[in-house]
């Protein structure tokens, strides 16, 4: 089926010099990011000139949200515009060889006359190799490593020093600068930060602190920033949770949740120092187009595979729950052509929106159904019907063992969330999130919520057996 404003034939007969009037496709994945830690969505502090810029001359997607969160399977969500179920990459094991087989946005730009490159973690298993799709290739084995990394460049292998989110920025804007008019690109930069610096296993176990001080490792030039600085908190810090069967779990030794189990404060400044590596990222990537007046005729995407908890109902770095605080992502949107500055859009958008998207945006068709779908419609005021609520979830693995069983399935409208654990008996929770946005009170079992319950757990296997578009 042709993409939505051409006809097969157009896209089929579309002489050059239309090709080169294609946009050009920039897509920044930042990885853990959560969507509250810009100045542009309301942080207190945090110095993100050039993500706000961004923002500011293009479009702010309010209601942003991972459909998995979890690195792996998130990111083939954003690559597929597929639900989890449907592109089989369900967890952080090694999955390189399924990988290499999906079909990507960026596969069907190459396919479709772009020059395409892949730059940082590609993240499902420690295969590095090139996948398909790719012109130009720069990753790394599994999670990576912060300082003098081993890069593997178009298939070679070679030591690098210096810092992780520099380096992948001078091979970012390197590729642009090899960029003409004659021809689209498009460029996928995933980056290392602001995920802390642990080995990976195949088994998708990881050897170092995931969760402590020390495994975030921000920049020397960074390492005092936001000193004495006093961290914002959501009303469910540090709270133990109640009415939350799964969580109240005693599993082995592990402490319950409650205070002593929040990320430390030291961890979550040397995440954001570790994020301003990444904003001032993405102004060399500004500059680089700008320097080969390239950037109005770009599609500049900001975005992250998932969130964080900062010791919401007492959690840390478990983030794989179908709370706010991990389901919900930053994006950011900057195309003039199509996208008013200072647009803010309130719908919701899924990490399973930006194949569709990408691929209307450019004009390009391809076979295959695809769960997501596009956002262009939200660039203008007038979108008529939109989805009314959505699907997430999440297959249990075993890198935490507080997650061992917390599989589920859930659906999220705009005002109610059902979660369904698949492995936990007498464990699922509804959460009304008009009344309690801090998803502290679980209803249910409350009388007076069957009914929405019952229409709940009906939406969900909808979404789940047929997965409709959007």
């Amino acid at each position: 089926m042709a993409a939505p404003g051409y006809s097969r034939r157009s896209i089929l007969t579309m002489p050059l010099l239309a090709a080169a009037r294609r946009p050009n496709v920039v897509f920044i994945l930042v990885d853990d990011l959560r969507w509250d830690e810009l100045r542009c969505t309301a942080h207190p502090f945090a110095s993100t000139p050039n993500a706000d810029r961004l923002a500011r001359e293009g479009a702010l997607f309010a209601n942003a949200f991972a459909v998995t969160p979890l690195c792996s399977p998130s990111r083939a969500n954003f690559l597929t515009g597929l639900y989890t179920h449907r592109h089989g990459i369900t967890d952080n094991t090694s999955r390189a060889a399924q990988s290499h087989r999906l079909d990507t946005w960026p596969g069907r730009l190459h396919a479709n006359g772009y020059e395409t490159a892949f730059i940082g973690k590609w993240h499902m298993g420690n295969d590095d190799s090139p996948r398909p799709g790719f012109d130009h290739w720069v990753s790394f084995p599994g999670q990576g490593e912060c300082i003098d990394p081993v890069l593997n460049v178009n298939g070679r292998e070679a030591n690098y020093r210096g810092y992780i989110t520099d380096l992948l920025t001078g091979h970012a804007t390197a590729f642009i600068d090899r960029q003409t008019a004659d021809k689209p690109f498009c460029l996928y930069l995933s980056h290392k930060a602001i995920h802390p610096n642990v080995v990976q296993q195949d088994d998708g176990s990881v050897a170092g602190s995931i969760s402590g001080v020390d495994g975030f490792i921000p920049a020397d030039r960074h390492k005092r920033l936001y000193e004495g600085e006093r961290l914002p908190r959501r009303a469910s810090f540090g709270k133990s949770p109640r009415g939350k069967p799964a969580l109240e779990r005693r599993i082995g030794d592990l402490p319950p949740l409650g205070i002593d189990t929040v990320t430390p404060d030291d961890a979550i400044l040397n995440r954001m120092r570790m994020m301003k590596a990444v904003d001032e990222s993405l102004g060399r990537i500004r500059a680089a187009l700008e320097k080969r007046r390239l950037l109005d005729e770009t599609l500049l995407i900001f975005t992250s595979d998932h969130g964080y908890f900062y010791g919401e109902h007492g959690l840390g770095a478990e983030r794989r729950l179908a709370y706010e605080e991990t389901i919900r992502i930053p994006l950011l949107m900057r195309y003039p052509k199509r996208i008013r500055a200072g647009t803010r859009i309130q719908p919701f958008a899924l990490s399973i929106d930006i194949a569709p998207t990408v691929l209307e945006v450019a004009g390009v068709s391809g076979s295959g159904r695809m769960d997501g779908r596009s956002l262009a419609p939200l660039f203008a005021s007038a979108t008529g019907k939109w989805r009314d609520d959505f699907l997430i979830e999440y297959y249990s693995d075993t890198v935490f063992p507080r997650m061992l069983k917390m599989g589920y399935r859930a659906v999220r409208n705009q005002r109610w969330k059902y979660i369904q654990y698949q492995d936990l008996e007498g464990c699922d929770e509804l959460y009304n999130l008009e009344n309690d946005s801090f998803e502290m009170t679980n209803l249910i079992r409350a009388p007076q919520a069957q009914g929405v319950l019952s229409r709940m757990r009906d939406r969900l296997h909808a979404l789940r057996e047929n997965a409709p578009r959007g």
